[in-house]
């Protein structure tokens, strides 16, 4: 586990080295729009500059910020890691990226257990249910499903919100927040979560019914399942007792991609639905190229999908003892 963890470090590296390049490749930077301003001056302009370090190349200002970034201090020591400066905000981004973060963390672990706490159930009762008209039913709806862009979902949820009154367009807290009870901070936190939570995951509520139902399907024909029918076990006992355990171990697998990708695609959430998370940031960071932030906001969802991968090959070893990791 430990050797597997040190091969992400080049992953992390080739990430933001690759990330950083394309930022700085396109035209412009953050001080590009202010020196159109006729009010400021070309000296203060250079002046900034110089202050925040982008008079310097690429890869001198990358190497600076990955030195940073790293708890290591030149020659010997250790020192709290540090992603930069917001031009923008006018504030560190750790400080920055540490109020967004939560935010996001809320609405992707909400997402995560909806999926997980509706998805294997409804896998189970198709693969009960296989061949019948529910099933080639459920099997066409999973399929439109699938289709459907994030995007669309969001604005399709943003017009429901608008036509109907029922829930709120955006934002995380209604006006008045701060002066509301604990119980009435809760229900105002769910009721602005339900739409972004909903939209979030129906991908991937679809992504794991068809590949769990799929692997169940696999599995019942197994020798061992033939067995246990044969002993006078009924089907739904078959299902839950050994064909589920045995194809948990494939199911799992999906537990890291569909993390990492309930990250990717909350950032799209995020924006459309303005949620106050970390791809929101990161989407206005993009705008002003307020460069340090972006980066942070890339490699915060860098380390989600390493999460995942971690989490996914823990949860293996625990469901299957065969399973090993040097």
């Amino acid at each position: 586990m430990i050797r597997r963890v040190l091969h992400l470090i080049p992953i992390i590296v080739g990430v933001t080295f690759l990330s950083f390049l394309l930022i700085t490749a396109s035209p412009g930077d953050f001080l590009s729009s202010m020196a159109l301003d006729p009010t400021v001056s070309a000296d203060r302009i250079a002046h900034l500059r110089v202050l925040y370090g982008l008079d310097r190349p690429w890869y001198i200002q990358y190497g600076l910020w990955l030195y940073h970034l790293s708890p290591f201090k030149f020659p010997i020591g250790l020192k709290w890691p540090d992603p930069g400066y917001s031009f923008v905000y006018q504030m560190p981004v750790l400080n920055l990226i540490r109020q967004r973060f939560w935010n996001t963390l809320i609405l992707s672990f909400s997402a995560e257990l909806v999926v997980w706490c509706t998805a294997i159930p409804f896998s189970l009762a198709l693969a009960y249910l296989k061949r019948k008209w529910i099933d080639e039913i459920a099997s066409i709806v999973l399929f439109l499903g699938i289709s459907l862009p994030q995007i669309l979902l969001s604005l399709l949820a943003l017009l429901i919100a608008a036509k109907t009154g029922w829930f709120p367009i955006g934002g995380m807290h209604k006006l008045g927040y701060e002066n509301l009870s604990f119980f009435a901070r809760t229900i105002d936190l769910f009721h602005h979560l339900v739409l972004p939570v909903l939209v979030l995951a129906i991908g991937d509520f679809v992504a794991l019914v068809r590949y769990a139902r799929g692997s169940l399907l696999d599995t019942i024909g197994s020798r061992y399942i033939l067995t246990a029918r044969s002993k006078g076990l009924t089907h739904g006992k078959v299902l839950t007792s050994h064909a589920l355990p045995n194809a948990m171990n494939s199911i799992l697998t999906l537990l890291g991609f569909g993390f990492a990708n309930l990250i990717s695609s909350s950032f799209v959430v995020e924006i459309i639905m303005g949620w106050p998370g970390v791809g929101r940031l990161a989407y206005d960071a993009m705008l002003t190229k307020d460069i340090y932030v972006l980066m942070t906001a890339l490699l915060t969802g860098t380390v989600f999908l390493i999460i995942g991968n971690v989490i996914s090959d823990v949860l293996l070893g625990l469901n299957d003892p065969r399973i090993r990791y040097e």
